[in-house]
């Protein structure tokens, strides 16, 4: 990745105060644009518009849930001329224990799910993981 390539990662939860913290957490600790949405619609329109090398959503939400979400992006993606590829997805979810969720783990592209709460560091170690040419802030 060159230095002007900036990585940019798209986060939407309607927990607002969550979707702020990850931002902040990962822009504290990462070289990177944190676009974080509190709706489903507002994130969608953003991926339309802006390119991101990560996903962060919650699972799940009113209306359109991060499954749903990433869906239909995929769609949107995949039609375009070219293809535009579509970037990988951390789910978070409230709950960590729903069947459906973890169905998803095994879809292309889903590469993590983290159950709410979990603590900053596991976020950026699957970040580090999905990302690994994601620089750091520190150090």
């Amino acid at each position: 990745m060159s230095e002007r390539e900036v990585i940019r990662i798209l986060v939407v939860d309607d927990d607002v105060t969550l979707a702020r913290m990850i931002r902040e957490g990962l822009t504290s600790f990462f070289r990177c644009e944190v676009d974080a949405m509190p709706n489903a619609e507002y994130g969608f329109e953003l991926a339309l518009k802006k390119r991101y090398q990560l996903f962060i959503f919650d699972f799940s939400m009113p209306m359109i849930d991060g499954s749903l979400l990433f869906t239909l992006i995929g769609k949107v993606y995949n039609h375009v001329s070219p293809p535009l590829v579509v970037p990988p997805l951390i789910l978070i979810s409230g709950r960590g224990d729903d069947e459906r969720a973890r169905e998803l783990m095994k879809e292309a592209g889903v590469r993590a799910f983290l159950p709410k709460p979990f603590a900053m560091e596991k976020l950026l170690l699957k970040v580090r993981e999905i990302l690994p040419s994601i620089e750091t802030t520190v150090g």
